[in-house]
């Protein structure tokens, strides 16, 4: 009677397709309850236990629901990591949880939220899972998403991709003169840190739905300023969760490449026998459903992070994003 009613709502039950649901959320509840066992606080078992269970939950959505409705898996946890990190980790936690709050927290030599948060969905996080976190629980794309401009038109031509590294740079540089040039050292923890929390985030949206509406792409930020995805680009090389193709099915229409929100080229990897091995993949998996041969997949495997294919605009390409942008 249940398995009839799920198939009547179009729902997908099959257990293959809620493995890496399962493991991503088994995941972190491993690490909360090392964490506990470690530290003598259940604190960790809590925050991560949420987390993973706010992802795993999207992920399985994604998979069980039928292809028009899918997003509303993703969008469902980025809205409860979002709110959740926003909310409880910094707002009533009284914690700086941009990456200048991980820089305060290690110079001090404080383990608070921002510090275990960077190095969790970071750097080690990543060696596995890849850049899920930017797909599935990042409370910037959890605004940025909600734009219009979900078909991207390619990247925009030029070398935009480094202000990235110059943002990394900046953010670096600007806590260490706070803290070697003038004694500050409350970027971690407490009212101030909260107050750089707030306004930090306000300019990161700003910045993002300015340049959204300027290069007609929700992932703008993402792609050209975003600070976080310097470290994400190396470790996610490593990562073992990546998007697979099967070169027998696919037909090279290209769909998948006309609406990845990062502007990869996926069928080159295809054609080349190889796993999606773009560093700046996010696991989306808007790929997987736009594919009417279901060429593309999840899948664990050990290879090492290669050449980005990404598109990118032509000069006609540009012209028309410049005109219709004059036109609003």
């Amino acid at each position: 009677m249940l398995s009839n009613y799920f198939a009547k709502s179009g729902f997908d039950l099959n257990l293959k397709k809620l493995i890496v649901p399962g493991i991503v959320m088994l995941a972190f509840y491993i690490l909360g309850t090392v964490l506990w066992l470690v530290y003598g606080q259940i604190m960790p078992l809590f925050f991560f236990g949420y987390i993973g269970t706010s992802v795993g939950v999207g992920l399985g959505l994604y998979a069980a629901l039928p292809k028009k409705k899918k997003p509303l898996g993703r969008r469902l946890s980025l809205l409860m990591v979002g709110t959740f990190l926003v909310g409880f980790a910094a707002i009533y936690g009284q914690e700086n949880m941009q990456i200048e709050g991980a820089f305060f927290g290690l110079l001090g030599g404080v383990t608070q939220a921002a510090v275990v948060h960077y190095l969790i969905a970071k750097v080690f996080g990543p060696m596995l899972f890849g850049r899920i976190w930017c797909g599935w629980a990042c409370w910037t794309v959890m605004i940025l998403d909600l734009l219009p401009f979900k078909r991207p038109a390619g990247r925009v031509l030029g070398r935009w991709g480094w202000i990235r590294y110059m943002h990394f740079a900046i953010s670096l540089g600007l806590v260490a003169i706070a803290w070697y040039g003038f004694g500050y050292q409350g970027g971690a923890i407490g009212r101030t840190a909260v107050a750089w929390f707030v306004i930090g985030n306000l300019l990161y949206y700003a910045i993002g739905i300015i340049l959204a509406y300027a290069t007609q792409d929700n992932r703008a930020f993402c792609k050209y300023v975003c600070p976080v995805s310097v470290p994400l680009k190396i470790t996610s090389r490593l990562a073992l969760l990546k998007i697979e193709g099967e070169a027998e099915k696919c037909n090279d229409c290209q769909a998948c490449v006309k609406m990845c929100p990062m502007d990869i080229r996926i069928p080159e990897y295809v054609r080349n026998d190889q796993r999606v091995l773009s560093t700046e993949c996010s696991l989306c998996q808007t790929c997987i459903t736009v594919c009417a041969k279901d060429a593309l997949k999840l899948s664990f495997g050990f290879d090492l992070g290669g050449k980005d294919y990404r598109r990118e605009r032509t000069e006609r390409v540009e012209r028309k994003v410049r005109n219709e942008k004059v036109a609003v």
